[in-house]
């Protein structure tokens, strides 16, 4: 098991903001963090995710920038607790 940590993905599904003005490096970087991420990233990994995870100015505009994060494959607690 391996433990990761990325931040500052700055999507931007909802409103398309070009990231390529801060250089090459950005061009498609969606794509590219999901490619590197499902090649590094395995069953039992934990991934944590501390923040600018989008460039949406209000909550209701997150809603496919949390899609795509949610779709990446990671460990998920679905552990019953008792309570």
């Amino acid at each position: 098991m391996s433990i990761f940590a990325i931040a500052d993905l700055h999507l931007s599904f909802a409103s398309p903001k070009p990231m390529d003005i801060f250089g090459e490096n950005w061009e498609n970087h969606e794509d590219k963090i999901k490619r590197y991420w499902e090649k590094t990233v395995k069953e039992n990994d934990t991934v944590l995710l501390p923040g600018d995870f989008s460039w949406a100015m209000a909550l209701e505009s997150t809603y496919k920038d949390f899609e795509y994060l949610s779709k990446l494959p990671r460990k998920k607690d679905n552990a019953k607790r008792q309570p």
